[in-house]
């Protein structure tokens, strides 16, 4: 990518990516971001929480499918910004073979990412693809150059179908996805819901500023798009308590923001 035809990245409007970034404790953002996150704290102070623990599910959820399932390929779509411990890094430290796809549309995210990709092992595969999810047959036809659509391949949709257009296009989303996908394949999902009236007005404000409009929706039209998989245990439930580990058991609570991992009959 040259000056010339790289994208704008907007500094003077908040990003989604890049508040999300500074909720984690990463780096990768501007003031506006930082002022904008400041504000969303005070709005709903558990967000902070939100964003730590949608980390922490990611990593218990690559780690049990490479590890336990021998899953060697992920379709990571709307990966955000690369932070700490991300889909390529964990399940290559599992499996160093493990080939990893990630599908962003968002300027900073793939600028980001040609640095990212100097991080893969030797032996596996980290690759982006630039393409909008409400688009899923071209991601399809973009990812098949590099996975193999023959063997099981874990899909991710980390906390961005809120972005979705509608419910039914999310479904739509995810069913076309998961048709091209065969059978042994996994749904690895979260999304915020509307169970916290602080969490809706956080997402409300957020729009007002010129961002990217995000829906919280209901847990259970959020469950519903894992209907016709096989949940694995503890089924759907909250980013705290999935899998949590022993220790945090009993001092952990829900939040406003539910997953699951399945698996495709």
């Amino acid at each position: 990518m040259t000056e010339a035809n790289a994208p704008l990245i907007r500094t003077d409007i908040p990003h989604s990516a890049r508040i999300w970034n500074y909720w984690m404790g990463g780096k990768d953002y501007y003031e506006i971001d930082r002022v904008a996150g400041d504000a969303g704290k005070e709005v709903d102070p558990e967000i902070t929480t939100m964003a730590v623990q949608s980390r922490q599910f990611l990593i218990r959820a690559v780690s049990y499918l490479t590890g336990e399932i021998g899953i060697r390929q992920f379709l990571d779509i709307g990966t955000g910004l690369p932070t700490m411990q991300n889909t390529h890094e964990v399940a290559q430290s599992i499996a160093p073979e493990s080939k990893i796809v990630y599908v962003d549309n968002d300027p900073l995210v793939l600028t980001h990412a040609r640095a990212l990709l100097t991080s893969t092992t030797p032996e596996g595969v980290t690759t982006y693809i630039d393409s909008d999810y409400h688009f899923p047959e071209q991601i399809i036809t973009s990812a098949r150059n590099v996975l193999n659509f023959n063997q099981p391949i874990g899909v991710m949709f980390m906390g961005v179908l809120g972005h979705a257009a509608s419910y039914e296009e999310l479904r739509r989303i995810v069913r076309t996805v998961l048709d091209a996908v065969p059978s042994g394949s996994y749904l690895v999902m979260w999304d915020g819901t509307d169970d916290s009236e602080a969490y809706v007005t956080l997402c409300k404000e957020y729009t007002n500023t010129g961002g990217a409009p995000y829906v919280p929706r209901p847990q259970a039209e959020i469950r519903a798009v894992f209907d016709g998989l096989e949940l694995v245990e503890p089924g759907f439930t909250s980013l705290t308590q999935w899998r949590a580990p022993d220790a945090e058991v009993g001092e952990i609570r829900p939040i406003s923001a539910y997953c699951a991992v399945a698996r495709k009959p």
